[in-house]
């Protein structure tokens, strides 16, 4: 970090260090185009109105059965998933629904979304995730949701939520638009038996450059598939009927292309996240030599972490200690994007 004063990084108009440039993504090859050309020759591109056809319905079960989840609905945004997910739980205006302080602001929006008051509690200062220690002091009368984020894809502890959020009588999301593939104790997300939200957005572990998914515990329960199918689809139910409108609903239908696409990205990503903690493993190892740098750490619980983002913490105090904005910034001008 004493470079940055003598001039010699990028950050102050020298040469950067790095010489190869940094991976282009997203990802993509002949699975992708294969599937493109395959929506665009089957003639219907729109999201499907009827269940188990198209490549939609077949996204939603492959993506369902990575994660162990009885179902998925495959979806327009990771936002559209939370509002939809918000919207399953029974949130209404004027609830409070506990998120972390530590958080994307779409958490936030969303929660805005339903006319309901985000309340944000701390975080675990090593693995960043909802402390479950905070909860308590964190909940009022008004609380009818709690939304546990795995924040860069590290999963927080639902063993000991999940048990408070049942004693305390409030739902359960989990927000995990960083953590497509994560496990716990070999277990997929889906296997707790809560909503899950997903991203698909440009910068995500797997992406159509838009999309979304909600995992659901069940198929006819009061956060099932058929209680979501209705309200991500203008009211219909999914049986191919294309009158007669159940509830009142928004279109969130995901479009055959995005999910075509979606359906190759998936495909690789168990490989692609074996990679990333690998990765993860030496660059922790390289850290270890720099003062006042500490990565994000690691529940053993957590057996699949997919490091959507490298989480740092810099110690203020260290020696030779600089700012955030400024390692960013010199990060930035090596062709990182950080």
């Amino acid at each position: 970090m004493t470079e940055l004063a003598t001039g010699k990084l990028a950050v102050n108009g020298g040469t950067p260090v790095r010489t190869r440039p940094f991976p282009r993504w997203p990802h993509h090859d002949d699975a992708e185009r294969d599937g493109l050309l395959r929506v665009l020759d089957q003639g219907a591109w729109g999201g499907r109105v009827v269940r188990g056809q198209g490549e939609a319905a077949a996204f939603e079960a492959e993506f369902a059965a990575l994660h162990e989840a009885p179902a998925a609905l495959a979806v327009t945004s990771g936002t559209h998933a939370l509002q939809l997910a918000l919207d399953l739980v029974g949130t209404k205006p004027g609830d409070e629904v506990l998120i972390p302080a530590l958080t994307p602001i779409p958490i936030a929006n969303a929660v805005r979304q339903r006319g309901a008051v985000p309340v944000l509690v701390d975080v675990d200062p090593d693995t960043y995730c909802l402390d479950p220690d905070r909860l308590d002091a964190a909940r009022t009368d008004r609380c009818a949701a709690v939304i546990a984020v795995h924040l860069g894809g590290h999963i927080a502890d639902m063993e000991r939520i999940i048990p408070w959020a049942a004693r305390s009588g409030v739902a359960v999301i989990q927000d995990a638009a960083h953590a497509h593939g994560a496990r716990w104790r070999e277990r997929g997300i889906g296997a707790f038996g809560t909503i899950a939200t997903f991203s698909f957005m440009q910068t995500k572990v797997m992406t159509a450059g838009e999309g979304g998914a909600v995992l659901l515990p069940d198929e006819t329960g009061e956060a099932g598939y058929e209680q979501a199918f209705p309200r991500h689809c203008l009211g219909r139910m999914p049986y191919g009927v294309p009158a007669g409108f159940h509830t009142a609903s928004s279109n969130y239908r995901i479009n055959e292309f995005a999910a075509a696409v979606l359906r190759a990205q998936l495909a690789r990503l168990p490989e692609q996240n074996r990679h990333r903690e690998l990765r993860w493993r030496q660059l922790v190892k390289l850290l270890a030599h720099v003062p006042g740098v500490t990565p994000q750490g690691r529940d053993p619980r957590c057996t699949t972490h997919p490091h959507y983002l490298p989480v740092l913490t810099l110690d203020p105090d260290s020696a030779g200690a600089v700012s955030r904005d400024r390692v960013v910034a010199a990060l930035q001008a090596e062709g990182i994007p950080f």
